[in-house]
């Protein structure tokens, strides 16, 4: 393979941006918000779920638009880099927050938020840069690996800070502007042809012009059309169950931020191991039928959290106590990874190659707003019960109804 150097500088941003995804998304922030900032009252879990649906759904009417631009334009670097700032900025001002600063705290983590995930469009895009395409698959596995390697290392960080998280929010937005560097310096972005012949074009148009034409036809493509939403409705629960696992552990078990550290560390590791044992299963016994595994396992974790998981459900293992919601999570980390790589796997293999690029756009759209009903439910359901537990089994609808709508969708392009 070509450009070796080059995938380890591109490769280097996803390790760059695993910082934010795991100190400020799913664990440290998460936890600040509802218990410093929100002072634990059970309306924070709301006020969280405000601040991801409002970000989500920002970064997913922008998709398209960075699409279009991403396909179009020869200056992905210069966006990507504004992206990155607008995540950056608002993390280390996070230092600022504190008890009841909700407006402040939910602002800065909303436009942080769409920074990051928005700024991933463009990231994605660099791999056509610096690969032949039979590489792609590659790369794109090589980044998720090095991504994962960066939030163990985040997590790392967390046990010497664990006493002062507002400095590790600004430790995270170093962190992140660092190890993005390389390839604002170094990566080379292609010239595309089509952003070279002085032809104007409006891409705010061209974007959203260009997924109402997918919407158009969408329907002409059952099988995918079926897939996409069974994906809508699962994968908004599982991205549910990560936004606010951290926040679980920390509000309904009490666990201290020495043992939410060790937990995300245990998610970590077995999500990488998890997207090698699937890749290796759904080769053998279909990658549709794994999906469906995965699924099966996920309403089983969520149905065991409702029932055995309290603050003394521990367990005794090679003679040490160990809190049984760990081994839930070892559990939770393999689906996790097995399910969004066979998500996108499945996506790859019934999509016809002549509208790929075109549906993969929409695939990313869905990924995006599938997380607005999830992580609302969650937050209304432990808001007016004032029970998490009750919030966690609500999301077992979402997979459920994943699951059955998993039922018409065939494994082959149509």
């Amino acid at each position: 393979m070509k450009s070796k150097g080059q995938v380890f500088i591109w490769s280097l941003f996803d390790f760059a941006n695993s910082s934010y995804a795991v100190i400020i998304v799913a664990f440290v922030f998460a936890v600040y918000f509802t218990d410093v900032i929100c002072m634990k009252q059970p309306i924070g879990d709301f006020y969280w779920s405000l601040g991801i649906n409002i970000s989500m759904a920002v970064s997913a009417v922008l998709n398209p638009v960075c699409g279009a631009i991403a396909d179009r334009s020869s200056n992905k670097k210069s966006f990507l880099l504004f992206f990155t700032v607008l995540a950056v900025i608002p993390t280390a001002l996070m230092y600022f927050t504190g008890p009841g600063t909700v407006l402040f705290a939910l602002f800065l983590f909303i436009v942080s938020n769409v920074g990051f995930q928005t700024g991933l469009t463009f990231y994605d895009a660099f791999i056509s840069d610096i690969v032949d395409e039979k590489y792609y698959n590659m790369v794109s596995g090589i980044g998720y690996a090095v991504g994962y390697i960066g939030s163990l290392v985040s997590v790392v960080l967390v046990f010497p800070f664990k006493d002062r998280p507002d400095l590790l929010f600004v430790i995270t937005s170093v962190f992140f502007l660092l190890f993005s560097l390389p390839l604002f310096l170094f990566l080379k972005e292609k010239k595309n042809r089509s952003d070279s012949g002085g032809e104007k074009i409006n891409y705010f148009t061209f974007g959203f012009a260009k997924v109402f034409d997918t919407i158009k036809h969408i329907g002409k493509y059952r099988n995918l059309r079926n897939y996409l939403i069974a994906f809508f409705l699962y994968i908004d629960a599982v991205n549910t169950i990560i936004f606010f696992s951290g926040i679980y552990a920390s509000r309904s078990l009490a666990f201290s931020i020495t043992e939410l550290a060790i937990f995300f560390i245990i998610v970590q590791i077995t999500a990488m191991l998890g997207s090698f044992l699937f890749g290796y299963i759904g080769n053998k016994a279909g990658i549709l039928r794994s999906i469906v595994i995965t699924l099966v396992f996920w309403i089983l974790i969520v149905v065991s959290i409702f029932l055995f998981i309290e603050k003394d459900s521990y367990v005794t293992v090679a003679g040490m106590k160990i809190h049984l919601f760990f081994i839930i999570g070892g559990f939770a980390g393999t689906f996790l990874g097995s399910t969004q790589a066979l998500s996108r796997a499945l996506m790859t293999k019934i999509t016809p190659l002549e509208i790929k690029t075109e549906f993969f756009g929409f695939y990313a759209l869905f990924e995006k707003t599938s997380t607005l009903l999830g992580p609302l439910t969650f937050g209304l359901v432990s808001w007016l019960s004032g029970s998490q537990k009750l919030a966690i089994l609500s999301v077992g609808l979402f997979l459920l109804s994943g699951m059955i709508m998993l039922k018409k969708v065939r494994e082959e392009k149509t």
